[in-house]
């Protein structure tokens, strides 16, 4: 099978370029043209795919070769734009930046090659000018695989400064696609880890998906971006389907959202829908009782020390998720669930699913991890092997009467996370598209137990 969809890939030199005020401004600018657009994201973030969400009404898809392996990233990426006019890859860190230690893999420029899309690279050109020729040619030729289409350049300080750095684009043979100016920038309020989610500052989220594709429409040639786009040659290769599983019986599946709790990815669901499951999403914050018939629950990421006190606050929730879950019923909970989960967070008392204590900290734990399950869980069997993300600035004291969850592969090798009757709580967050028995399996359990 071959599918022809027009795409780009939005990169930058470093962190901190403007990519995603660049990507989400073209999206959401394409969208209003009434094009349906793709919105996808480079590496493990969930909060940039939720103002991209915003920006063109479609859900926002992150592409991770880590996580999912660099033979999913086609089909995940075909599975998301499947019926669209145009899609946009948002990039992670530098071009050429990926997983510690592992060369190329889970980079914007792995992305962009398995993809075949022109990259269009956002420059940060406030402090240089004839410079900028260089850097550009270095990322321009560093790889011949990668296609660097063009330019957009980004905190451009006045006219004069505008026509030096595309002269010396031009004696580059690199095409200049928009220009937009430092005065104009966009704030997006952060916190400390990234952006604040769309779900907490939805109406100032909106304002601000507006600004962006008022200045992309202001500094861009959008008509160019989306001939760039159109160059990209069809994509060969089949759309990712999450595998289907006979229904005897659709167990309520329970996932908590809101604005606590809004680390997932798409493919969850996808998959737990496809495994069988009635998928019913609930609020942790508002909602006093879990969803009538739940049957498992899976809490993912998010924000819960933001919203520790609200979380405590509803005691009729968190006894229904002690008595649902110390009754044995699968429950799946990654770094805020696993929070969440605990006697208390922060002081404020939780769920007291698990024998444990969290606590915010100074320190931020981030990166990939190797993993391998120690034992059998609802999620998977002993020696099942997965790939994961951390990215916390918490810590959980354990008490007793768990298992751990994984063995981590880092340097100094460890072990993480609980496993207590059907509970399987940790802070490593994974993508199940890369292990579709995970939704079976837990599934399965929601059926029988």
């Amino acid at each position: 099978m071959v599918t022809s969809v027009p795409r780009l890939v939005v990169a930058a030199p470093s962190s901190g370029s403007g990519k995603t005020t660049v990507a989400t401004g073209l999206m959401a600018a394409f969208a209003a043209r009434g094009l349906a657009v793709s919105p996808h994201k480079a590496g493990p973030d969930y909060i940039d795919p939720g103002y991209h969400a915003l920006a063109t009404g479609r859900v926002g898809r992150n592409l991770d070769a880590y996580l999912c392996g660099p033979e999913l990233i086609a089909p995940l990426f075909l599975h998301g734009a499947r019926g669209c006019d145009l899609a946009v890859v948002e990039g992670v860190m530098g071009l050429y930046d990926g997983a510690a230690g592992e060369g190329e893999l889970a980079s914007t420029a792995q992305v962009a090659r398995l993809l075949g899309a022109p990259v269009v690279l956002v420059v940060d050109a406030s402090s240089q000018s004839r410079s900028v020729a260089a850097l550009v040619h270095g990322f321009a030729s560093w790889d011949p695989r990668v296609r660097v289409g063009g330019v957009i350049l980004n905190k451009v300080g006045s006219d004069r400064h505008e026509e030096l750095l595309r002269e010396a684009l031009d004696a580059a043979g690199v095409p200049v696609l928009g220009a937009l100016r430092r005065v104009e920038q966009v704030a997006t309020p952060s916190r400390h880890l990234g952006l604040v989610p769309v779900a907490e500052r939805r109406s100032a989220a909106v304002d601000a998906v507006a600004s962006m594709a008022a200045q992309v429409e202001r500094g861009c040639d959008l008509e160019a971006l989306l001939g760039l786009a159109r160059s990209a040659a069809p994509l060969p290769g089949a759309p990712w389907e999450p595998p289907v599983a006979p229904v005897e019986r659709r167990p309520v599946v329970a996932v908590a959202g809101g604005p606590a709790f809004t680390f997932s990815y798409a493919e969850h669901a996808e998959l737990l829908a496809a495994a069988g499951a009635e998928v019913v999403t609930f609020d942790p914050l508002r909602d006093e009782r879990l969803p009538d018939g739940t049957a498992g629950l899976v809490v993912g990421g998010g924000f819960p020390e933001v919203y520790a006190s609200d979380l405590s606050a509803n005691e009729s929730l968190r006894k229904d998720v002690a008595g649902l879950a110390l009754g044995g019923a699968p429950v799946a909970a990654e770094c805020a669930g696993l929070l969440y989960l605990c006697r208390e967070l922060d002081g404020r008392p939780m769920c007291g699913v698990l024998d444990a204590t969290a606590r915010m900290t100074e320190r931020l734990t981030l990166g990939y991890r190797d993993a391998v399950a120690v034992g059998d869980s609802v999620l998977a069997a002993a020696g099942t092997r997965m790939r994961g993300h951390e990215f916390h600035r918490t810590a959980v004291e354990p008490g007793a009467g768990a298992a751990p969850a994984w063995g981590l592969r880092t340097p100094v090798p460890r072990v993480e996370g609980f496993v207590r009757r059907g509970v399987h709580a940790s802070y490593l967050h994974t993508h199940w598209a890369s292990e579709p028995g995970v939704a079976r399996r837990f599934v399965e359990r929601c059926r029988t137990s």
